[in-house]
């Protein structure tokens, strides 16, 4: 398995941008690679990093402003080839039918609880890890 994986996360909110960094904590899980974040507080930051390259995971925030990260998953499913999965981070638990028209392959609600958050960051890495295998 690789050493490093990279996490960007999409917020206009720094305290959830810092939600899911101390969530996460170095790893979220023993058998996922070490996490480095990538932080964007806007959309074009976001395109601009995927456009970079090497993001193997997303996590957006639904209640992020001004656009948010339901729009800015189902924009980047469109337009990025071989987009990385996305964790969504939603404001209530009645909207994980919305995720789902993201397409995004995880949500979890707000504010961070880091258990449920780190099990479904780290799913989503070894589904990663698998798919580039």
């Amino acid at each position: 398995m690789q050493a490093t994986a990279t996490v960007l996360v999409y917020s206009d909110d720094a305290n959830t941008r810092e939600q899911v960094r101390l969530a996460t904590g170095r790893r979220p899980a023993p058998d996922v690679p070490v996490v480095e974040f990538v932080e964007c507080a806007t959309p074009a930051a976001v395109l601009a990093e995927l456009d970079r390259g090497g993001i193997d995971v997303c996590v957006l925030d639904g209640e992020a402003v001004p656009m948010g990260g339901m729009g800015m998953c189902r924009q980047i499913k469109d337009e990025v080839f071989n987009c990385p999965p996305v964790l969504l981070l939603i404001g209530r638990p009645q909207d994980a039918w919305l995720a789902t028209w993201s397409r995004a392959e995880s949500a979890v609600t707000l504010p961070v609880e880091p258990v449920e958050f780190a099990t479904a960051l780290a799913a989503l890495l070894r589904q990663k890890h698998l798919q580039s295998a």
